[in-house]
């Protein structure tokens, strides 16, 4: 054999060797892509998961976002709280049961309110508890509200056994309700927007001491976009016993 066919053989040796090399590499690679696809798969699964997970709990966190919160234990007694805005009345933070609480007083006979948290026009929710007592016939009225002095009320009337929902000085919605004198009640009013033009203001009322209903005790969709303002309280002590107010909290929904 020549070098000129010495030369050409060795050349086929390389390319047969190469072509031998790259054949495994592509059986190589074919042999792990099966579980390298189940196991990229798997990865986005579990990041997938990872962020409805952080995500849910943010939208979690951010619904029950409190703004506002007073339980008086703070409160210097004999005055309002100085981030509250007392529209009229005699408010006041007092001692009841060894507990602080803000307190309006049996008399006069008239109905007063406070404001106080934030201003804001939707997506907000408030509760609070009321301690109230009947003297003979006589019985009191007390309420919760959102968006301002001329918003919406949640009110317990005892004399009328109603649990009545305001907007103003109206009545748009009622259910029975029989108030039980001196004990407290828990109240909670909210104002969300549903879509746009429409709002709905749901409010409940039970006893402390029982669950919370799932049900809402009185609903009314609006289709005006509500005035912004801030949470407030409200009272007439017709009883001309005082009513106690604790426990305030302001905070988001959706």
């Amino acid at each position: 054999m020549n070098d000129a066919n010495l030369l050409t053989a060795e050349a086929q040796r390389l390319r047969d060797r190469k072509s031998l090399s790259e054949g495994f590499e592509r059986a190589d690679r074919l042999r792990f892509l099966p579980v390298a696809g189940p196991l990229r798969l798997c990865v986005s699964a579990v990041t997938f998961v990872f962020l409805c997970f952080a995500s849910a709990a943010y939208a979690a966190e951010e619904k029950g976002k409190v703004l506002y919160q007073n339980d008086f234990s703070k409160g210097e007694v004999g005055k309002l709280p100085e981030e509250m805005l007392l529209l009229d009345g005699g408010f006041a933070v007092q001692e009841f049961n060894g507990n602080k609480v803000l307190q309006l007083p049996g008399a006069p006979l008239d109905t007063f309110g406070v404001l106080f948290g934030p201003t804001e026009s939707a997506n907000m929710a408030v509760s609070a508890r009321v301690h109230s007592s009947k003297k003979g016939r006589r019985e009191p009225a007390f309420a919760l509200g959102l968006n301002g002095n001329a918003g919406y009320k949640l009110q317990v009337s005892a004399a009328k056994k109603l649990v009545e929902l305001y907007k103003g000085d109206d009545v748009i919605a009622k259910e029975p309700f029989t108030l039980e004198s001196d004990s407290w009640t828990m109240l909670k009013l909210q104002v969300r927007k549903v879509k746009d033009g429409e709002f709905a203001v749901e409010g409940k009322v039970w006893k402390q001491g029982m669950s919370e209903p799932e049900k809402w005790t009185v609903t009314f969709t609006e289709t005006s976009e509500p005035t912004a303002g801030r949470a407030s309280l409200w009272g007439n002590p017709f009883a001309g016993t005082p009513i106690d107010f604790d426990d305030l909290v302001v905070s988001a929904v959706k």
